[in-house]
């Protein structure tokens, strides 16, 4: 198993392998996602003072703000994973 980043943004980057999903944040069950991960310690701001376009869930509980959409972000997985198999 290789080591996959996904670039979310102003340098960030993510591990594709253990991203569980990619949501819009404007939902009211995101919104408690984003609040319960603040109190438990396990939110990642990685949107630079911008409004906030996505939230990344990972399979650890940590919740990752993105300013990018995401669409992007799932594009980003979807071709970081094509070069992949290009490759094999």
């Amino acid at each position: 198993m290789s080591l996959r980043l996904i670039n979310i943004g102003f340098g960030n980057v993510v591990s594709a392998n253990r991203v569980i999903s990619i949501v819009s944040p404007e939902s009211a069950p995101v919104k408690r996602i984003i609040t319960v991960a603040r109190d438990n310690n396990k939110l990642v701001d990685a949107t630079y003072g911008r409004r906030t376009r996505a939230v990344i869930i990972t399979d650890s509980d940590h919740v990752v703000l993105s300013a990018v959409q995401p669409e992007t972000v799932g594009q980003r997985v979807i071709s970081h994973e094509e070069v992949l198999d290009e490759n094999n």
